[in-house]
């Protein structure tokens, strides 16, 4: 391979991160770290890339540069989304990839965790316990046996049903094609969403944020569920729209919501709110949009970019690539 080919990482990268991708990509091409190179020698240096691996492109690159960066054919995400990637801002002729898989395992553990408290009806029964109420009557779920339909069925889908298939949960699988290689003993598309949620004794949300999957699920979609049902959202918040959520939620007190994806996130100068007091009600569990992060993961995400664009390099097939339609 030519050592001659430039990949440029924008995203902060400190030694460890920096080594990472050196080792990976050392044999096939020169590896610059942005943050490294004076802002006035950046979109020169940008201008020689063939690819890039970035986080937040808005942030990290000057206005306009992928316009100005001819010779840029690959852009690789480190995050696993690409919602927040402004596409009329990226040439067509960029292939831009998202970080498939890179954050599936500890993902799929806090689906997991989420769902076991809902069934066992564990924050009701703190709050009972700590009311002075020992309540041994009431009871609580069973995954063995019951339907798990999960909407999205990449890396964190295919993660979440070997976890789930564990505890004897049966899988129906929503995806794009409606195909999979998969032991699961349903598989469709969005088109048969109305089918799967009803069977559903556990919904999964981990699609992500397109034209079509903003404000999938509303009130209709929930009436459809089943009265105890438990919904856990990994993915993006806007999915689900809010206000019915919480009215849901308020009016099925049986029914669970497992929200770590939330709707008004931190961001440049806003905090984080909700428009609903979720908090409120027993039968809701949160995380603050952290169910990826467990130590070593960004690491080993950073060596998963790499190891996608050293593929790319090689004119092999790549993972996660998006497209543009879905965004424009």
């Amino acid at each position: 391979m030519h050592r001659d080919r430039l990949v440029v990482v924008s995203y902060p990268a400190d030694e460890d991160y920096a080594r990472i991708n050196a080792e990976v990509l050392q044999a096939d091409a020169e590896v610059a770290f942005l943050r490294q190179i004076p802002e006035s020698d950046q979109l020169a240096l940008l201008a020689r890339a063939e690819a890039l691996i970035g986080w937040n492109l808005r942030r990290e690159l000057p206005a306009g540069a992928l316009e100005q960066a001819p010779g840029l054919r690959f852009v690789q995400l480190l995050s696993a989304g690409a919602d927040s990637v402004d596409f009329s801002a990226i040439p067509e002729r960029l292939t831009l990839a998202g970080n498939v898989g890179a954050y599936a395992k500890p993902m799929a553990e806090h689906v997991m965790a989420m769902t076991l408290a809902l069934a066992k009806r564990l924050p009701q029964r703190h709050a009972a316990l700590a009311r002075g109420e020992f309540n041994q009557s009431d009871p609580v779920l069973t995954l063995d046996g019951a339907v798990c339909a999960i909407l999205g069925f990449g890396g964190i889908g295919t993660a979440t049903a070997a976890l789930m298939r564990a505890f004897g949960a049966r899988i129906h699988a929503v995806n794009t094609s409606g195909r999979t290689s998969e032991p699961v003993e349903y598989i469709g598309t969005l088109d048969d969403l109305d089918e799967v949620l009803a069977t559903a004794d556990v919904l999964v949300v981990s699609l992500p944020l397109t034209h079509r999957t903003s404000g999938l699920i509303g009130a209709r979609q929930l009436a459809l569920m089943k009265p105890a049902a438990i919904l856990v959202n990994v993915a993006r918040g806007a999915i689900i729209d809010e206000q019915a959520l919480y009215q849901h939620l308020l009016v099925s007190p049986e029914f669970g919501a497992g929200i770590d994806a939330w709707w008004h996130e931190p961001r440049s100068g806003s905090g984080f709110r909700t428009d609903f007091p979720f908090f409120d009600l027993p039968n809701v569990l949160g995380s603050p949009h952290n169910s990826g992060i467990v130590p070593g993961v960004l690491l080993s995400a950073a060596a998963r970019a790499a190891e996608n664009v050293r593929r790319y390099l090689h004119g092999g097939p790549v993972t996660g690539v998006m497209r543009r339609a879905d965004y424009l």
